[in-house]
């Protein structure tokens, strides 16, 4: 079985990164998200229940409170998660045809990585980190790995994750794809300005 390396689009981390850096990440998105007529998604998945997986949910709930033009699924309220992301995934496909999904999910990686953002091509594979893969879902994937991977015990480094990171890492997500819609409006502006 052959295995296709995925593109890396992009990476920013809370340590090292710069609002320049924010900003390129923003342009890519609003890039991305040139699809004319065509649906977007973007499909928040994690768990209110442990801390380190619901950054998913807390990126879903600061874009809908900031009324993001986009279709959003997957908020503290109403997480989006291992039982349900089939059912979910239906939803979408009925409300939609053939959209393009962005899906938003926790990670976890080395230390060094911890804080880093992560946009790449092609879909996500949730659960994949605690041995529980779900279905390939998303055309594009933004990860925030929000702590170390232990190998023995994946979900107590996810269940034992600084709530801190998680929201650090939710409220830069949220304002790079928040920047990402203000590019997106600059860019039909510049082209049409009347």
């Amino acid at each position: 079985m052959h295995t296709q390396t995925k593109k890396l689009y992009y990476s920013y981390s809370l340590n090292s990164s710069t609002e320049e850096d924010m900003n390129e990440m923003s342009y890519l998105l609003s890039t991305l998200c040139e699809t004319g007529t065509i649906d977007i998604v973007f499909l928040c998945i994690g768990s209110d229940r442990s801390t380190g997986d619901s950054f998913g949910p807390f990126v879903g709930t600061m874009l809908k409170e900031k009324n993001f033009p986009y279709h959003v699924f997957g908020t503290i309220e109403e997480p989006v998660h291992a039982l349900n992301l089939e059912a979910v995934l239906k939803e979408i496909n009925s409300q939609f045809n053939e959209p393009i999904i962005f899906s938003v999910d926790a990670c976890l990686g080395d230390n060094h990585q911890i804080g880093s953002i992560i946009l790449k091509d092609g879909p996500l594979i949730p659960g994949n980190a605690i041995n529980n893969p779900l279905p390939e879902v998303g055309n594009y994937q933004l990860k925030a790995i929000v702590n170390y991977l232990d190998p023995s015990c994946p979900t107590y480094s996810l269940n034992n994750t600084r709530l801190s990171t998680v929201m650090s890492l939710a409220k830069i997500t949220s304002t790079i794809l928040l920047k990402s819609v203000q590019n997106k409006n600059n860019i039909k502006m510049t082209m049409n300005p009347f």
